[in-house]
């Protein structure tokens, strides 16, 4: 996919240009794609985002689902592996009588076929995480200037850049998060040895109002770095200089990107919900005759088990679709959010004007 021009970070030019002039009224901007070029309202950022979603949800879809299928194949290999492996270690540590401690050894047993599961679960996780926030800003790309994108060219663009989106999430994890996961890891076995004390040992209330402290920190750094994957992107930038972008261009603006952002997120969250709520019904209607007869003697076990084989399946089927939504479009409004800061400060306009106009790109599409 080649890389356009306009995008590249030039320094502040001229004003942007006055569309009209003297007593009669300005055209409106020109809008080759899902928003105007112009400095954008609420209404606009929110809007794209939808529209952008419902132009692209091909490419948007098939990435996110591949994303999500890969990771779900991979967790639960790992699981079924563990499982195997653990066989009757969970009946030395689960299935004990009332005054019976589990042995140390199987505690132990249990806790090295599973770890790596979860470790696996958190690598998978945070490539999804950066491979969506790598996808969206790629999408807006085209989504501007009304240009078409196929799955394939959006997974090459995804790959390509990967590394460096990886590099921001996991910085602005470290930076926004480090301090919370260091006090929890000082306080944790603190409140472990004193567990048997009369009341909550002072490092609960050490935990709690460090925690407290820092939230706002930590909300204000995630918002202060929140365009750093759309600048990885966009503009080609290693982690720590698309943080330092993110933070310039953020600048000045912070509440109303803050704003904005949640906006977009809840907006996900509702829409997200409604989307799984059908497929939750349909497992809970399959679930229904099973729980009728769960409390009768003569119910057949194999009933509830294919009743909670079918309800886990829709939900799951639930999660995944409306996961698409979900993870997509607070996405989408951020690269939104990093094409509206760049057109207000940096006449960003101009340039997508001037690319809009020109010939596109041969075997484009």
């Amino acid at each position: 996919m080649s890389h356009n021009t306009g995008w590249e970070h030039h320094h502040p030019g001229q004003p942007a240009p006055q569309w009209g002039g003297g007593w009669m009224p300005p055209p409106p901007p020109p809008q080759p794609g899902v928003i105007p070029l112009r400095p954008l309202g609420m209404g606009d950022l929110l809007g794209g985002g939808f529209s952008a979603f419902r132009r692209y949800w091909k490419p948007l879809t098939g990435v996110i689902l591949g994303v999500q299928g890969i990771g779900i194949l991979l967790v639960a290999a790992a699981i079924g592996l563990a499982v195997l492996g653990a066989g009757t270690r969970f009946d030395a540590v689960f299935d004990l009588g009332p005054d019976e401690r589990p042995a140390g050894a199987d505690v132990m047993a249990l806790l090295v076929y599973f770890v790596p599961a979860v470790v696996l679960m958190l690598v998978t996780m945070t490539l999804g995480m950066g491979m969506i926030a790598a996808l969206c800003p790629a999408l807006i790309q085209e989504a501007v200037l009304g240009r078409p994108a196929t799955f394939r060219a959006m997974w090459r663009r995804c790959w390509s850049r990967l590394p460096s989106v990886l590099g921001v999430v996991l910085l602005i994890g470290l930076i926004a998060g480090g301090p919370i996961i260091v006090l929890y890891a000082v306080c944790f076995p603190l409140i472990i040895m004193g567990a048997d004390g009369s009341g909550p040992p002072p490092a609960v209330f050490l935990l709690f109002l460090g925690a407290l402290l820092w939230t706002p920190v930590s909300v204000w750094l995630t918002i202060r770095f929140s365009l750093a994957p759309a600048v990885a992107v966009c503009e080609g930038l290693g982690p720590v200089a698309a943080l330092r972008r993110s933070a310039r261009l953020v600048s000045g603006g912070w509440w109303r990107v803050f704003g904005i952002s949640l906006l977009a997120y809840l907006l996900a969250m509702v829409v997200g919900y409604i989307i799984q709520l059908p497929f939750t019904l349909i497992g809970m209607f399959a679930l229904f005759p099973a729980m009728l007869t769960a409390g009768d003697e003569a119910s057949d076990f194999t009933t509830l088990i294919v009743g909670i084989v079918v309800y886990a399946l829709f939900v799951l089927l639930g999660v995944a679709i409306s996961g698409v939504f979900q993870f997509g479009y607070p996405q989408l409004v951020l690269s939104l959010l990093y094409v509206d800061q760049r057109m207000r400060k940096e006449n960003l306009a101009e340039g997508l004007i001037a690319s809009a106009h020109a010939a596109p790109a041969p075997g484009r599409g």
